[in-house]
């Protein structure tokens, strides 16, 4: 080894983080192993809900959240449900909250966000929590230099903003709790091999520097948390997963996989029936997808210029109504200029729309005729789903996909209409913006069992090797059950991988 740890965390996001900061709090030395100059990752990127139900956050904001109403609405849910992960998360979402509220260095707030689906135990207004803003000054200045920024400053080379908020607050707090106990943070560190001993444990994980090649041992544990291989389209096309690398919101460059073929290789077991986190996209000029949601006025339609869907249904169910046809693939949202000619929805980043319109990804016109044109589309059928979806909207009742008839779908909306998630297209100049099928990240990985522990095909632990978040097999299968998913389970089986570590 040339050097070496009592834990190796290999990834820097919400899960990686979570685990690294709870080690060094125990006293175990601890080194976080990040490809990029930023940590973070897709994390770093996201709005930082946590679905953590349970806690004493949701009891403070007065909500009717609770464990056994959590595991009610998963039970609806989940197809398949792993029972023993799931009350393993269910369990302990509440005691990660405590533990790390227990730290002055971070804490949590209610966020009102809808869940995803009209299911027993559903909160109205959503269970999810965040963590409380915080200014960049307030953090070790090491950490706030490291903290990837917002993905529309990312993407084109800015830096953060003076207040972290988000994900990026959630990073920033972990990471100066991590820095605060000990923990080491080691950027521009790609992992690419685990090593085990003769007796099966995993002890190293083999990393690539500018330096070269090193070795870094792990005495008690290394917890791996990179991400899923949303950024590889070898790994994609081999496992079935729908969309492109070049349309995930995962930073540039980065989950590409290497970690979780390395861990197979050394004998882990590996799930990929979860797909995937998957978004609406809107494409940009340079051929990448944005993370898109809350649609508050417009429509969707195919190549054949058709509705296929509601638009305002949670971005993970709208984004799989997507891949369930070729021709959805790219897809149009056409819209009006109520607005002025900005798009009726969230785009992270939406992009410049005269930059659009030179490149082609969003068309304008004065009719819907000369629109259809434009986008190669079959006109007649644009101008009969235009005149059907006004119909609805003058109605207030979508006959088609029920768009308005759900708590999330109105979330967002706010138009004075019959159903305030239907309105008309009627104020010329039409345009439509070329959508794609984004991701958030992949969701197939590693199998792990309740203590977040790595098993081998045979569904024994491997001794010593952990794993959450993306690298992980999800918990909740390909289900998606609302706002922090993913951040919140990435968090509770890399705490419950700490446990384990811990002996506790």
């Amino acid at each position: 080894m040339d050097e070496a740890y009592d834990v190796v965390v290999v990834g820097s996001g919400g899960g990686a983080m979570t685990a690294a900061a709870l080690t060094a709090r125990a006293g175990l030395s601890t080194v976080v192993l990040e490809r990029t100059d930023h940590i973070g990752g897709t994390s770093a990127y996201s709005g930082g809900a946590c679905w953590l139900p349970g806690s004493e956050v949701q009891q403070r904001a007065g909500l009717p959240d609770s464990t056994d109403g959590a595991r009610a609405y998963l039970a609806a849910v989940l197809a398949d449900p792993d029972t023993e992960r799931v009350e393993a998360l269910l369990a302990h979402a509440p005691e990660l909250v405590a533990e790390l509220e227990s730290d002055p260095l971070m804490d949590f707030e209610w966020i009102p966000f809808s869940e995803y689906y009209d299911a027993p135990g559903r909160v109205p207004m959503g269970r999810s929590i965040q963590p409380v803003s915080i200014a960049r000054d307030d953090l070790d200045p090491q950490v706030a230099a490291l903290v990837r920024p917002p993905v529309e400053r990312d993407r084109v080379g800015r830096g953060g903003r003076s207040t972290l908020s988000g994900g990026q607050a959630l990073i920033g707090r972990l990471a100066a709790m991590l820095v605060r106990d000990g923990g080491t943070i080691r950027t521009g560190h790609h992992a690419t091999g685990v090593r085990r001993d003769d007796g099966g444990r995993a002890v190293g994980v083999r990393v690539e520097t500018e330096g070269g090649e090193a070795l870094i041992g792990a005495r008690r544990g290394i917890v791996v948390a990179a991400g899923g291989f949303e950024g590889n389209p070898r790994l994609r096309k081999e496992h079935g997963t729908p969309g492109s690398a070049a349309w995930t919101m995962a930073p540039r460059g980065t989950n590409t996989g290497e970690i979780i073929e390395a861990c197979a290789a050394a004998g882990a077991a590996t799930d990929y029936a979860g797909e995937g986190w998957f978004c609406p996209g809107l494409e940009h000029p340079d051929g990448s997808g944005t993370f898109t949601l809350g649609f508050r006025g417009g429509l969707m339609v195919d190549q054949h210029g058709r509705r296929y869907g509601n638009e305002s249904l949670p971005y993970d169910r709208f984004g799989r109504v997507m891949a369930a046809a070729p021709e959805r693939v790219p897809s149009w949202f056409v819209f009006d200029s109520r607005e002025g000619g900005r798009l009726p929805a969230i785009a992270m980043p939406e992009g410049d729309a005269e930059e659009h319109l030179a490149a082609g990804t969003w068309v304008r016109a004065d009719t819907l005729a000369e629109l259809a044109a434009l986008a190669g589309l079959d006109a007649a059928a644009l101008e009969e789903t235009v005149a059907r979806f006004n119909g609805f909207a003058a109605s207030g009742v979508d006959e088609d996909f029920g768009r308005g008839e759900d708590e999330y779908d109105t979330f967002f909306a706010g138009a004075g209409t019959p159903n305030k998630a239907l309105v008309p297209l009627d104020t010329p100049p039409y345009y439509a913006a070329r959508f794609v099928l984004s991701d958030l990240g992949t969701k197939g990985g590693l199998v792990t069992d309740a203590r977040g522990r790595v098993l081998d095909g045979s569904g024994a632990p491997i001794p010593g090797l952990y794993a959450a978040g993306n690298s992980a097999a999800s918990v909740f299968g390909s289900a998606y059950p609302g706002p922090g998913a993913p951040l919140g389970s990435a968090m509770t089986f890399a705490s419950l991988a700490v446990r384990d570590i811990l002996g506790s």
